[in-house]
């Protein structure tokens, strides 16, 4: 009880002394880490528009093939830690991720839809923690050139790009067993076992919606994962800068190590397993 008192108490007080706090600060309004996620159109060839999201889609793309391609050229009966660090990934989509949702069968056709998909999405957030001159709206002036300032950015921290992804498996997947099954029969395997009567109605129109909200589930979940954690890479590299006003030197430092630590914790979110 008193604990939760102590809680209510400490939110109105930051209510409370909020405005005044932010009136004491000298805050940068040209600092809007908001930006990084802006897409300002580069330039047009007919009807398609290319901006800094259809770059990194490009990146993630020619990453994903050309790592395949090489790999594949290379492969030796006695491999060299390149093609054992492969075998590895190999095995672990191959078993994991396809064999461990599916039969032998069907994971033998679907394995180079989903390792393909798998590893875009991989490529895409890794270079989502690379700095890459894509900020056109802060330019820099480099021996007379005007050339974009680094920036943070990922494919998939535009909402579009997973919910593609989703529509594909999606639909994919509801193909595949109105295939295996047929239309009627497929559609009633959505319905549990041993649920007779009256409650098949409710049960099936709950899988129905059940079905749909993954369209959303899907998508939104990758894309809001890597936009918060841009957004606090972007925040302990430079907004907590801001916040604190402090000189230049001190800020370089200050920004290094928080964006060091943010960059660390986001990357720990993502590689250790929960217990």
């Amino acid at each position: 009880m008193a604990r939760r008192l102590l809680s209510v108490l400490l939110g109105f007080a930051l209510v409370l002394i909020g405005p005044a706090t932010a009136m004491a600060l000298n805050i940068n309004e040209d600092y809007k880490p908001q930006n990084e996620f802006k897409l300002d159109p580069w330039f047009s060839i007919g009807p398609i528009e290319f901006n800094k999201a259809v770059l990194y889609i490009i990146i993630a793309t020619a990453l994903t093939c050309a790592t395949m391609i090489y790999v594949a050229r290379r492969m030796q009966q006695h491999p060299n830690r390149l093609q054992t660090a492969v075998e590895f990934a190999y095995t672990g989509m191959r078993d994991n991720i396809t064999r461990g949702n599916m039969d032998d069968r069907m994971a033998a056709k679907w394995f180079p839809f989903i390792a393909t998909i798998f590893l875009f999405i991989w490529f895409s957030n890794i270079i989502g923690y690379l700095p890459l001159p894509t900020n056109t709206e802060h330019k820099v002036d480099i021996f007379g050139l005007h050339v974009p300032s680094l920036a943070l950015y990922a494919a998939t921290a535009n909402l579009s790009v997973p919910l593609v992804l989703t529509l594909v498996v999606w639909v994919s997947y509801h193909v595949e067993g109105i295939r295996a099954k047929g239309f009627v029969k497929y559609l009633a395997s959505w319905i549990p076992a041993g649920v007779e009567g009256f409650a098949r109605g409710p049960i099936f129109v709950i899988e129905v919606i059940s079905h749909l909200v993954r369209l959303v589930s899907l998508s939104v979940r990758l894309f809001a994962n890597i936009l918060a954690g841009h957004l606090l890479i972007l925040f302990m590299g430079g907004g907590l800068v801001v916040l604190l006003n402090v000189a230049v030197g001190l800020a370089v430092v200050i920004g290094i190590v928080t964006g060091a630590m943010a960059v660390a914790f986001f990357w720990l979110k993502y590689t250790i397993p929960p217990a």
